[in-house]
């Protein structure tokens, strides 16, 4: 029996059914089939009620089912529960399928054109991934910022707390971004990653997945929002400088190293503007309304995480440039090759048989001269 290749993973070979090869190979198939096992269950009435607990949102707020319009124009709002927990399983379902999309239909043909070894194949799957994942953070997150009119009024985010509805958008961005990091984990054995990289990278994941989980159900998702936009605009431009150094090889150019002095920039400014804006909030904004011993275990692990970071960031760029100048000592210069001298060219006497007859008339006439008076 012919078994079509998952996406990603094409495969000229039929292993047998429920193997790990098999289902490494038709992940994305298998798990879009379940997708649409919820899709359909949503359309029957007896299974419609478990189905809308994975697909819609729930704890609605603003008074009015979601089936019908909001009084006067006004939009839905809702709060974090303990529902959403089934809307990240499912959401993470979806992340499987767009990552099994984005690693066949653009990162295997990049990988396929440049022909990059395991090390740096590896590094450009994880990175193309997270570059994607990063800017749709920026721009979603951003404009649920502007939206909502942090940027212009930063005291929204600590007025009324702990009474902080979100809008559709907003909760649904707090789904996603906890879907995604959740996806990762089964990642690791469908993508096949090798074992001595699971470690840092189950780490990233759950440190991500803490932090969002936290901010969330802690009511933090204004300023948890304005923070982790921040944070994806320095991981999108790292990851960025991260392809372009992939890709470029041993080669260095004009925009690798305009992308190696905008991240140092990005970085440290996105490290500046998130210890400010934490202050402000965990220190001066919340003061008086939320507990005390949680405003400042949330800015101790802010602060923290922020140090921690600034921390690899020099150590790493201190490393590289280190590396980059035994490398440059290392290199044989080149010696300046001496031009060959040029050989003088003796001239060789001309033979009396090559000369015009007049010159040989007058060389016969002067010796016979020469001999006469030598008489």
């Amino acid at each position: 029996m012919g078994v079509k290749p998952a996406i990603g993973r094409k495969s000229n070979k039929n292993p047998p059914i429920l193997s790990h090869e098999f289902v490494i190979q038709n992940h994305a198939d298998i798990v879009s089939c379940v997708v649409m096992v919820f899709l359909v269950g949503l359309m029957v009435q007896s299974t419609s009620p478990i189905a809308s607990l994975f697909i819609s949102l729930h704890h609605n707020v603003s008074g009015v089912e979601p089936t019908r319009e909001a009084p006067k124009g006004e939009p839905f709002t809702y709060e974090s529960g303990w529902k959403d927990g089934c809307a990240v399983i499912f959401y993470s379902l979806v992340c499987i399928v767009m990552h099994a999309i984005l690693q066949e239909y653009f990162l295997d043909k990049i990988s396929k054109k440049f022909h990059l070894s395991k090390s740096r194949l590896s590094a450009l799957n994880e990175s193309g991934q997270l570059v994607v994942f990063h800017l749709v953070t920026v721009l979603w997150g951003g404009d649920a910022i502007l939206r909502e009119g942090f940027v212009f009024n930063i005291s929204k985010l600590w007025d009324g707390y702990p009474d902080h509805p979100m809008s559709f958008l907003l909760k649904l961005w707090w789904v996603v971004q906890a879907a995604y990091w959740l996806h990762t984990i089964p990642e690791l054995y469908f993508q096949r990653i090798k074992k001595d990289e699971w470690a840092a990278r189950i780490r990233h994941a759950a440190v991500a997945f803490a932090f969002v989980a936290v901010a969330y159900g802690f009511k933090f998702q204004r300023v948890g929002v304005s923070l982790v936009v921040l944070h994806s605009l320095g991981e999108f431009v790292a990851h960025s400088y991260r392809l372009n150094t992939i890709l470029r090889g041993e080669r260095e150019d004009v925009l690798d190293k305009f992308l190696g002095v905008v991240n140092g920039v990005v970085f440290v400014a996105v490290r500046l503007c998130s210890l400010v804006l934490g202050v402000l909030t965990f220190h001066f904004g919340l003061a008086g309304v939320a507990q005390l011993p949680l405003r400042y275990a949330a800015l101790f692990v802010l602060v923290s995480f922020q140090v921690y970071l600034m921390y690899n960031f020099i150590s790493e760029t201190i490393k590289q440039r280190q590396e980059s100048r035994q490398q440059a000592q290392s290199r044989p210069k080149k010696e300046k090759k001496e031009k060959p001298k040029k050989e003088k060219v003796k001239k060789t006497p001309v033979e009396e048989s090559d000369l015009p007859e007049v010159d040989q008339n007058t060389n016969k006439t002067l010796r016979q001269r020469q001999s006469a008076k030598a008489k």
